[in-house]
Parts: structure tokens; C-alpha cells; sequence
């Protein structure tokens, strides 16, 4: 599982800022520094911490789904029944229903910008839960770069493109030692588990069906 969207894409790109900046910083005579990499997002996926800051912000995300599915049943039933008894409404009446129904769809559609929208609650919950985990693994990235002078060490899964890289410079499982973890199963050479990538989705609601008798917005 992942949570990266917006927050672990931002980390990403700080770490791979801190990389290029330490290398920018290499002058012609000290090219024959050390350099390492490691991979992130291979070190969250084997994170306790990180699994279970995931799997929070999944019951959530769920529940927060359903709830708003409810929400848009209850219209699409209102409009149903409006539609039915329509004929018999006089025009007040009609336009009473029309309103109500309205008001309770924008009801629903508020919610659900306000829980899964840009810096929604389902944003600012994984910053809340993801980001002091975050600052672990930079902090200790940055005391191996230290201890170990390397001169820059990069981000496999970031936005560096690494066409090779030899396993004896992946300093991935020495990170999650230093955070007190156990290594994971890396697969073909590569530092990627088979958990793969876990990014929690934003779910999308289906709107009622409505014809051309909907009530005018």
C-alpha cells in the first residue's frame, strides 16, 4: 500500500532536491566522490508505521465513500418520487420539490469536494498521518549520507531516471535498519517489493440518472 498522491510525490521531489543540490555543490576536483541511492517507496512499503498510516486513511476513505453514496441515493430517490407524482403537484408544489431536491444534491456534492477534493479532509489526514514518517526516512538518509560520506544520494523512485544501478550502491535496507526495520523481499534486482504502489484512490460517485424533467439548477 502507498499514499503518495500529493504528499509522497512532494517527498520524493524534496529528496531528489536534497540530491541534485549536494551534487550541484561538487566542485570538477571532488567528481570522485562517493554517491548511493535508495528507494522510497520500497523503504515505506516495509515500514510498520507506514502500513498502518495507510490502511487508516482506506477505512476512512470508505467510509466517507459510503456515506456519501447514501447520501446520493436518498436524492435519486426524492427525484424518482418527483418524477412519479409530478402530474398531480400543482406549480408551487412542483416548485417546492424542485428546491428541495437542489439543495440536497449541492448538499452532497459539498461533501464530497470537502472530504476528497484538492486539500480535502482525505489530503490533509494523509499529511497529518504520512508526513512525520516522511521526515524519518529523509533524516536518516541524510545522517547515512553524513556517517557514510556520500557526496549525493539518489531516489530510485522518484523522478530521476536510473536506466542502471548496481544493487551494491542501494542503501535502501540500510536505511530501514537504521529505523529499526526488517528488510523486505526485493524481487529481480530491483528495489521494489511485490506490494506495489497502494496509492489510495479517490473514489468517484455516480450522480443520480435524470432525464429531461430534472428540476432546474
Amino acid at each position: 500500500m502507498s499514499l503518495f498522491i500529493h504528499s509522497v510525490q512532494r517527498f520524493k521531489k524534496i529528496v531528489f532536491l536534497f540530491s541534485m543540490t549536494a551534487f550541484m555543490g561538487i566542485s570538477s576536483a571532488t567528481m570522485a566522490q562517493k554517491y548511493a541511492y535508495v528507494n522510497t517507496q520500497y523503504i515505506l512499503d516495509n515500514m510498520t508505521e507506514y502500513k498502518t498510516a495507510q490502511q487508516q486513511l482506506d477505512n476512512m476513505s470508505i467510509q466517507w465513500q459510503k456515506d456519501i453514496e447514501d447520501k446520493y441515493s436518498i436524492v435519486d430517490k426524492l427525484y424518482k418520487a418527483y418524477q412519479a407524482e409530478q402530474i398531480l403537484l400543482t406549480e408551487e408544489m412542483k416548485k417546492k420539490r424542485q428546491d428541495e431536491i437542489t439543495a440536497k444534491e449541492k448538499d452532497v456534492k459539498d461533501l464530497q469536494k470537502q472530504r476528497f477534493g484538492y486539500e480535502g479532509d482525505l489530503f490533509k489526514k494523509k499529511q497529518d498521518l504520512v508526513k512525520p514518517i516522511q521526515d524519518k526516512v529523509f533524516n536518516a538518509v541524510k545522517k547515512l549520507a553524513t556517517d557514510q560520506g556520500f557526496a549525493v544520494i539518489f531516489d530510485k523512485s522518484g523522478d530521476l531516471i536510473m536506466l542502471y544501478a548496481n544493487p551494491k550502491y542501494d542503501k535502501s535496507d540500510d536505511i530501514l535498519l537504521a529505523l529499526g526495520y526488517k528488510p523486505g523481499k526485493k524481487e529481480g534486482g530491483d528495489s521494489k517489493t511485490g506490494t506495489g504502489s497502494g496509492t489510495t484512490k479517490t473514489p468517484r460517485t455516480s450522480e443520480p440518472n435524470k432525464s429531461e424533467d430534472q428540476p432546474k439548477k
